[in-house]
């Protein structure tokens, strides 16, 4: 007897789906973009908080008193020529007024950048300027 009634159940379900295939189809989908929409919907609703620490050394401020380090301004073996054009980097001079200050072209000045930045281990003039001033060899 019950398995003549879900014999019975079955047939009604499979002349259910096959009578009205097309409603039953739309409803899927209704429901499938349904609930994509409520998802999507909770996922802009609410983005992701991401905390970066970044932790970035900051340099003491040198007081009147306080020298050149002429220990580290030997251990970088500097010429006094690439020392000068250090000098004049920090104050923020370009390169062409250093090369007019020190009565020399742009290319020797860009000849003693790159020679002091290779000494000083440093791509840039800011790394090399902020270097400087972390090794207490400028001013």
């Amino acid at each position: 007897m019950a398995l003549l009634l879900l014999l019975l159940k079955w047939l009604q379900w499979k002349f259910l789906i096959t009578d009205q295939a097309e409603e039953v189809y739309t409803g899927f989908i209704a429901l499938f973009f349904t609930v994509l929409g409520i998802w999507l919907a909770f996922r802009l609703r609410s983005p992701e908080v991401r905390t970066v620490i970044v932790e970035k050394e900051i340099p003491v401020p040198l007081t009147a008193d306080a020298g050149i380090n002429e220990t580290e301004l030997q251990k970088l073996n500097l010429s006094s020529r690439e020392y000068e054009v250090l000098q004049c980097m920090s104050r923020g001079l370009s390169n062409a007024e250093i090369a007019a200050e020190l009565f020399l072209s742009v290319s020797t000045i860009k000849t003693h950048a790159s020679n002091l930045f290779v000494k000083m281990d440093v791509k840039s003039r800011t790394q090399a300027i902020e270097k400087s001033k972390r090794l207490r060899i400028t001013p």
